[in-house]
């Protein structure tokens, strides 16, 4: 399995471009998320999907060993799409920006994969209530309000076309799935 980290956006929530170098208390959010996907020992290949919208980015994950897939910076869909059109095998998606992700809580999340093309982790709104935060991307999924969490594991093997793709669907109420420093209240949780 390759662990595939989404950092080429625009920081448009955040208002800043190199939002994935925000957290400093030891190292930058996305190193963090790197680490971990490391520290779970699931991974043949580690990588991320950049573009020119975050050199900064770019080179700090390059000199950590970590192979780029440069997109076009188009979305966060359509740099998915042009990363995995890449890759032969079961890719887990992350966003880079999860500050609690660890290795522990990646290996419960490749355990329950179901071997469905598009398997996308969720949380549910009564979870996000309760620790006081939120998320943008809502689906209903077994009678529950639930929002995805930026991370899915997705086969492209067996992926003809992306328009046609049957997702699945994993809730796990987790904070370290839940926190995303993709918005301001986010980081300022």
């Amino acid at each position: 399995m390759i662990g595939l980290v989404m950092a080429g956006g625009k920081g448009t929530r955040m208002g800043t471009k190199e939002e994935k170098l925000l957290l400093q208390y030891k190292k930058p959010v996305i190193i963090h998320v790197i680490d971990a996907l490391r520290d779970s020992n699931c991974f043949s290949q580690i990588m991320a999907a950049t573009s020119d919208n975050s050199p900064n980015t770019q080179k700090l994950v390059q000199n950590h060993g970590i192979e780029i897939i440069k997109t076009k910076g188009d979305g966060y869909v359509s740099d998915l799409n042009m990363a995995l059109s890449n890759l032969n095998e079961p890719v887990l998606v992350v966003s880079g920006d999860l500050p609690l992700l660890d290795g522990e809580i990646i290996k419960e999340m490749i355990a329950s994969y179901d071997n469905n093309p598009w398997q996308s982790f969720l949380v549910t709104k009564k979870f996000l209530n309760s620790m006081n935060m939120t998320l943008e991307f809502s689906v209903n999924h077994d009678n529950k309000e639930c929002y995805y969490t930026g991370l899915s594991i997705v086969d492209p093997k067996k992926i003809s076309s992306m328009n046609t793709i049957k997702e699945t669907y994993r809730i796990i109420d987790d904070k370290r799935l839940a926190l995303n420093l993709n918005t301001r209240r986010g980081y300022d949780l």
